[in-house]
């Protein structure tokens, strides 16, 4: 049996789904990145430590991942890159549908997701820093339900 699919990412990804041209879709990345807040200082201050960058992202994303009191897990991000909007909007897009969610469905999604969201047009870089943005969350919630 395979693991259920985070309900607010699939939710995300149709809405994103009404959106076939590019332009649309750009704006609401656009807007999604606009609702972007740093991590708060009680979970990280600059500068951020190396084990929290996410590996090849260009924007020198950061993640933290802290468990909450149901047991699933709160995300937060910093990128350093104040033209990184690609980077603030797949924070967001992580922190509205993984924060919260079973730790098993987290666990268990893939790196495309970030297809559904950008397209297919995206660089070599871009999508190898978006990927590290799910690796990075995804690997989280399984050291989570490692008792780690």
């Amino acid at each position: 049996m395979s693991a259920p699919y985070p309900e607010k990412l699939r939710q995300l990804e149709e809405l994103f789904a009404l959106m076939p041209d590019r332009g649309d879709r750009l704006d609401l990345l656009i807007s999604t990145a606009e609702r972007f807040r740093e991590v708060p200082p009680e979970i990280a201050r600059r500068p951020f430590p190396e084990d929290r960058k996410v590996p090849a992202c260009e924007s020198e994303a950061y993640l933290w991942a802290r468990r909450r009191d149901d047991g699933t897990l709160k995300f937060y991000f910093a990128v350093e890159n104040p033209q990184g909007i690609s980077a603030k909007a797949m924070a967001v897009i992580l922190d509205d549908a993984l924060s919260g969610a079973p730790l098993e469905a987290v666990a268990a999604v893939p790196d495309d997701v970030i297809y559904k969201f950008f397209g297919n047009e995206l660089s070599m870089g871009k999508s190898m820093g978006l990927m590290g943005m799910v690796a990075m969350a995804r690997s989280s919630a399984r050291r989570a339900l490692a008792g780690a």
